[in-house]
């Protein structure tokens, strides 16, 4: 790693950066108009869980095996092909709308996961990577950057269903920004072949993929990150469409109510770092995943649009800064980091993406405005299990 220059490690960075805020536009594009497919679809809240699900599948079949993708072929070439892949997902999705084709929707959608799956892995490793080399906090900005880019697609889908322009049209536009995007930025990321963080040093015995799922600690990282996933998922998925149908707001309405929720975990995640340094990850995880609950709660239990938004701001707020934590945390022992952040990401993002299809089907019984309560059970088991995320001793600066 000493091979490698501060402009290299900054420059790094900075693509690290736009990266995770792409990464964060494209499923933004997605989620902001989920009331618009449920109603060009002609389906109920159940239904549309079951086509969330078809993600799902796909992250499923890549998140394992992400890890070793990047060993094989780097984070670069990694986020090239998940990037391209979601381009190619995206002009399915888009003609599937335009024919009213579920079917086409579904496999489109299930190649939709995944490339988000690949993508997702890879930035983290990067990024986690990056975090080591400057030596101080900054996964959380990486992930601010994902709220960003989830903000700006956001308030674009509020304004493009305001004025009535249709879905495909929407994601269209939106699949050649992502594919120029992840096929020139990657170019600046770490020339490392992921040596610096796969290889073990001497001495420290064999690394096996499979060796990080027997540890103890990664896993409990990995139920943390499980619960705060969940929250962030719920929210991404399902506040649009709970507004519509719990509070009768508007769909431009319902949107404007995600980017706000959007909006609050951007600026944590953007200014949370300080805090992090300065109270530590456990106290830091804890009293994010106690915000998370009140707003949560504020937000389904309130009476009008505007607790409803107070609701939303609190719980994006909480559920900012858990999940950059929990990669932080799964990379302390650099020698292990690959491994660890495969392992810790796809626990994470099998909630991310399985809890709000999950949360459809509940909604058909119960309203999916109050089915958004169930997710109070993963809040409190991560707050519960906070303090696995101490760092480990060898980790500089962090308490």
């Amino acid at each position: 790693m000493s091979t490698t220059t501060g402009s290299s490690v900054k420059a790094a960075a900075i693509a690290t950066f736009i990266i995770f805020g792409a990464n964060g536009l494209v499923f933004a594009s997605w989620a902001a108009r989920i009331p618009a497919v449920t109603e060009t679809l002609q389906i109920t809240s159940g239904q549309m869980g079951t086509l969330l699900l078809c993600t799902a599948v796909g992250s499923l079949l890549a998140l394992p095996t992400a890890g070793l993708v990047v060993s094989r072929i780097g984070t670069a070439n990694t986020v090239r092909a998940g990037g391209m892949l979601a381009a190619l997902a995206g002009l399915g999705i888009a003609g599937s709308l335009q024919l009213s084709s579920i079917p086409g929707t579904a496999v489109s959608l299930f190649f939709f996961g995944i490339a988000i799956g690949l993508w997702d892995v890879a930035q983290n490793i990067e990024g986690a990577d990056v975090e080591h080399r400057l030596r101080r906090t900054i996964m959380p900005q990486f992930h601010a950057a994902f709220s960003g880019g989830a903000f700006v697609g956001a308030m674009i889908g509020a304004g493009l269903s305001h004025i009535g322009v249709d879905l495909p049209l929407h994601l269209l536009v939106i699949v050649i920004v992502v594919a120029a995007l992840t096929l020139i930025t990657p170019r600046y990321f770490l020339p490392h072949r992921l040596a610096a963080v796969v290889e073990p040093e001497a001495g420290a015995g064999p690394a096996t993929s499979g060796s990080a799922w027997r540890d103890g600690r990664t896993l409990l990282l990995g139920v943390v990150v499980l619960g705060a996933t969940l929250t962030e998922g719920a929210g991404n998925d399902w506040i649009a469409k709970a507004a519509v149908d719990g509070l009768g707001a508007s769909e431009s309405t319902g949107a404007l109510l995600f980017a706000l929720f959007v909006l609050a975990m951007t600026a944590m995640r953007f200014f949370g770092a300080r805090y992090i340094d300065l109270y530590g990850r456990v106290a830091v995880l804890r009293a994010s995943m106690a915000a998370a609950a009140a707003g949560l709660a504020l937000f389904v239990l309130a009476g009008n649009v505007w607790l409803a938004a107070a609701g939303a701001a609190l719980w994006g707020i909480g559920a900012a800064l858990a999940f950059p934590m929990g990669m932080s945390a799964a990379a302390d022992d650099p020698v292990h980091a690959a491994r660890r952040v495969s392992v810790v990401s796809t626990i994470g993002y099998v909630a991310f993406l399985a809890g709000p299809p999950l949360l459809g089907y509940l909604g058909d019984i119960t309203g999916i405005h109050r089915a958004l309560l169930a997710i109070l059970a993963p809040i409190l088991l991560a707050l519960i299990l906070a303090g696995v995320a101490k760092p480990l001793a060898s980790r500089h600066g962090q308490g």
